[in-house]
C-alpha cells in the first residue's frame, strides 16, 4: 500500500481536436493493415470510434546522500634509492620490483610504495526517472511550462473520468527504481555507514492521446493510437 504523498498534478494541453485527429486516422488508416502481401484500400476499412483518453506519465525525482569510511590502497612513487616512507605512525616499504620492471626501467627507475589507509567517502547523486501508465521506464518527450499544460488540471481529469489511464505502478515502486538507480554498489569493507533518499518530486503528467478503433477486411480489428500533443502517430 502507498504512504501519504504530495502529488504534483499536471495535464498537457492538446494541440489537436477530434476533427483535426478524425482526419489524420482518415489518412493513414490502411496503415495498421499493410502487410508484405496486402495492402486495403481505404473504402475497405471502417472507422469504429475515436476516443480522447488521458495517459499517466509517472515522474520522481529525488536525491541519495552517503557518508562512510572506507578501505584503500594508494600507491605513490618514489626515488629509486627510496626503500621505505614513513607517515603517521606508519612504516611503509618499497614494492619489489619484478623481473619485467627492471628489465624495462633499469636501477635507476622509481619505486612503487603501496600505502594502505581509510578513506571518508561522501556521496550526493539526484536524478529522476519517469514511466508509462503501465509501470515501464520511458524518455520523457514533454516540455511542461505555463504555455504547455492546463490550467485546470484536476478539473479535465475528472471530467474525463471513464477515459482517464492511472499508474499501474505505486510510488513506492517508481521510488525504489529511482533508489536503486541513485544508490552505487559499496565496497565490502565500509564502515559507520550512513545514508539517506531525499524525496523531490512525484509528478503525474496526463497525456491527451486519441485512440481510434478500425475494422477492417474480414472484421479485422486495429487501434490507431495519436498524440494530440505532437499531432504525432504513435
Amino acid at each position: 500500500m502507498n504512504k501519504t504523498y504530495d502529488v504534483k498534478t499536471v495535464v498537457l494541453r492538446k494541440n489537436i481536436d477530434l476533427d483535426e485527429a478524425t482526419e489524420i486516422v482518415e489518412d493513414k488508416k490502411t496503415k495498421p493493415f499493410k502487410s508484405l502481401l496486402s495492402r486495403p484500400k481505404k473504402e475497405q476499412i471502417h472507422i469504429h470510434s475515436i476516443k480522447l483518453y488521458y495517459e499517466c506519465i509517472l515522474m520522481v525525482s529525488g536525491k541519495y546522500i552517503a557518508d562512510y569510511y572506507r578501505k584503500a590502497t594508494h600507491t605513490i612513487s618514489v626515488d629509486s634509492n627510496v626503500k621505505e616512507v614513513e607517515l603517521g605512525d606508519g612504516v611503509f616499504q618499497t614494492r619489489p620490483k619484478s623481473v619485467l620492471e627492471k628489465t624495462f626501467v633499469g636501477k635507476k627507475g622509481k619505486n612503487k610504495i603501496d600505502i594502505k589507509l581509510e578513506e571518508h567517502v561522501f556521496v550526493e547523486e539526484e536524478d529522476e526517472l519517469t514511466f508509462d501508465h503501465h509501470g515501464r521506464e520511458v524518455k520523457f518527450p514533454f516540455k511542461v511550462n505555463s504555455k504547455t499544460v492546463e490550467n485546470y488540471p484536476k478539473r479535465i481529469l475528472q471530467k474525463n473520468e471513464p477515459n482517464i489511464k492511472r499508474p499501474e505502478m505505486t510510488y513506492d515502486a517508481a521510488l525504489e527504481s529511482l533508489k536503486s538507480l541513485l544508490k552505487k554498489p559499496l565496497a565490502a569493507d565500509v564502515r559507520e555507514l550512513s545514508e539517506e533518499f531525499v524525496l523531490r518530486d512525484i509528478t503525474e503528467v496526463y497525456v491527451p492521446i486519441f485512440e481510434a478503433r478500425l475494422i477492417g477486411p474480414k472484421k479485422k480489428v486495429e487501434l490507431m493510437r495519436i498524440d494530440a500533443v505532437r499531432k504525432k502517430i504513435l
